[in-house]
């Protein structure tokens, strides 16, 4: 064979291995890209595997990653159980907390939720008193007196309380934080970017639904 033939034969069969690496699934390192919540958490998704995001709508970060989650959301396995909780890591972060279970309970959270992040990060709207949250919903066509009794329901402090178990079992130490499955810690800082979070929730994903598989 000649030294061109030989030459193409070698780039023919480097051609394949090129496109298998292109399209091989990112791979990523515990300890790096994401860490181990020990213990494990309970999760109530049943056999589904549960994706928590802890946030804090004062969080800018938190902000940013919301188109992200909302074009994740569009594609996620139907076999993937997505669940927000507001963190509470302060005492200054319970009252937006209190404002998304209120929105919850009341059945407006979808009416709700992004507008507050507008209101918060663009808009720069007070967000310090319970008045200044009940005005918020009431601008968004909420009844006051239903906003105000259900910032002070039992429910929502109940919700509050466990946000509060939540945070801390979890090992959390700021937001946006996305835990998959209760056992699987990751964030902006690991994954190596906001835009990042996703891909290695992604390959957690997987990991489990394949862990799953192998029993």
């Amino acid at each position: 064979m000649s030294l061109l033939g030989r030459g193409l034969a070698a780039l023919l069969l480097i051609i394949p291995l090129l496109a298998c690496a292109q399209t091989a699934p990112q791979q990523f390192q515990e300890g790096t890209n994401y860490e181990l919540v020990t213990p494990a958490q309970p999760t109530d998704s049943g056999t589904n595997v549960e994706v928590v995001e802890l946030f804090w709508y004062g969080c800018p970060h938190c902000f940013h990653l919301e188109p992200t989650v909302t074009e994740w959301l569009k594609h996620k396995p139907s076999n993937v159980t997505f669940i927000r909780v507001p963190a509470v890591l302060g005492p200054n972060w319970g009252l937006l907390a209190r404002a998304y279970f209120a929105a919850e309970d009341l059945g407006v959270l979808n009416k709700i939720h992004g507008p507050l992040f507008h209101a918060y990060h663009e808009l720069h709207t007070p967000m310090n008193t319970d008045n200044d949250v009940i005005a918020f919903f009431v601008a968004q066509g909420v009844a006051e007196a239903d906003i105000r009794d259900a910032m002070n329901s039992f429910s929502v402090e109940t919700k509050m309380r466990r946000a509060r178990q939540m945070s801390e079992n979890y090992g959390l130490t700021g937001v946006p934080t996305i835990i998959v499955n209760g056992k699987y810690r990751t964030n902006a800082s690991m994954a190596g970017s906001t835009e990042n979070i996703f891909k290695v929730v992604d390959f957690l994903i997987k990991k489990e639904i394949t862990a799953a598989h192998a029993k």
